[in-house]
């Protein structure tokens, strides 16, 4: 099918609505044309997830999909944005309804950053930061790093709640070591994982993706810091379409690069804008969140904050949430998104502190 193509309408796959009645065809270049006047089919719902009496979102940014189709999975910063010294659980459970089922993980993730659920129903956290106490606002002195450091990691835990693997040196690890940073994980049906890491922008920072086969022995990685085909700047999140091709969302790049399974670039998309979070549903939707044009350097007003919707086949944008709250300097709408098999959409919030569901006008 031809960039210029016209898509009027779409199928249903694997339970989940492909949503093409626009007439967008693929913005394959570049990153000065913004996308941003596409139809919003949607309508948003807040406050559906119920937290216990007296209990407040942190910050979120991990959110996925139970393997049941419609509960929903949320890591959040135990009512702030660090769990460090928290009693509060940062791993939650909530059904079809929004009602808490379960919840675990007090004092075992500092800073939840990205969630799996894989094909046996087992929940993978990434922790981005070690258990070194925030910092105070204001506070320029370096924080002393406790002698149990743990974190910057990834942990595998069973649907109620038990440690099953941890991957990663504890408190985290450079070059050869693994991991700093991390921020996110996906997990194919054979264990096989990949990892990318690297939060920071700064001239040190990491950037790169790895890969593991299901025992955690790493078989190979890819990327460094920069802006060339292969590298990365915050590789913030990872999916995967029905070819096997895994989506890198490369943030501070303004790009997704697509890879096969063992880091051979196969090409760049930069219709999607500065993306934050990626999920590919298994019919090849493909959902990205903007959580920072306009607000975060290299702000770039020209383009709207909120979740794309389009092709992973052809990269097509067909469809855009956009963000409801204004634009102020380091607000943040959705980082993480996830999709249920009715086609429900979920935009997990570091800035708002909120988890959101949007679901089809009627």
């Amino acid at each position: 099918m031809s960039r210029s193509a016209v898509r009027c309408a779409m199928v249903w796959m694997a339970g989940v609505s492909l949503l093409g009645a626009s007439t967008l065809s693929a913005q394959r270049t570049p990153a000065n044309q913004p996308v941003n006047d596409l139809p919003n089919p949607y309508r948003t719902i807040e406050g559906w997830a119920k937290l216990p009496n007296g209990r407040t979102w942190g910050s979120t940014s991990a959110v996925a999909i139970d393997n049941d189709g419609v509960s929903v999975w949320v890591a959040e910063r135990c009512a702030q944005n660090n769990c460090v010294g928290s009693d509060l659980d940062p791993i939650l459970k909530f059904d079809s309804t929004g009602t808490l089922v379960t919840s675990f993980g007090k004092g075992m993730v500092n800073w939840p950053h990205g969630i799996f659920v894989d094909h046996e129903n087992n929940i993978w956290v990434v922790d981005g930061r070690d258990n070194t106490p925030p910092r105070a606002i204001g506070d320029t002195a370096t924080p002393q790093r406790p002698a149990n450091a743990f974190g910057h990691q990834v942990l595998k835990f069973s649907p109620d709640g038990r440690l099953l693997a941890s991957y990663g040196k504890p408190g985290g690890g450079r070059d050869a070591d693994y991991f700093f940073q991390p921020n996110a994980v996906y997990v194919m049906k054979d264990g096989t994982f990949f990892v990318a890491e690297g939060h920071s922008s700064g001239p040190t920072a990491n950037a790169r993706v790895l890969k593991f086969d299901k025992h955690g022995t790493l078989l190979t990685q890819w990327g460094k810091k920069g802006t060339g085909p292969g590298e990365f700047d915050q590789p913030h999140a990872l999916a995967m379409d029905s070819q096997g091709r895994l989506f890198v969302a490369d943030r501070t790049n303004n790009r997704i690069q697509i890879f096969t399974q063992n880091g051979q670039l196969l090409d760049t998309w930069y219709q999607f804008s500065r993306i934050s979070g990626l999920v590919i549903t298994p019919g090849d939707t493909l959902y990205a969140t903007d959580s920072e044009s306009g607000s975060i350097a290299p702000a770039r007003p020209e383009w709207k904050r909120g979740i794309r919707i389009g092709s992973a086949k052809d990269g097509a944008v067909w469809h855009f949430i956009p963000d409801p709250v204004e634009v102020t300097r380091n607000t943040s709408a959705a980082e993480g998104v996830a999709v249920d098999r009715n086609g429900v959409v979920y935009g997990a919030e570091v800035g708002p502190r909120a988890l959101k569901r949007y679901v089809r006008q009627q």
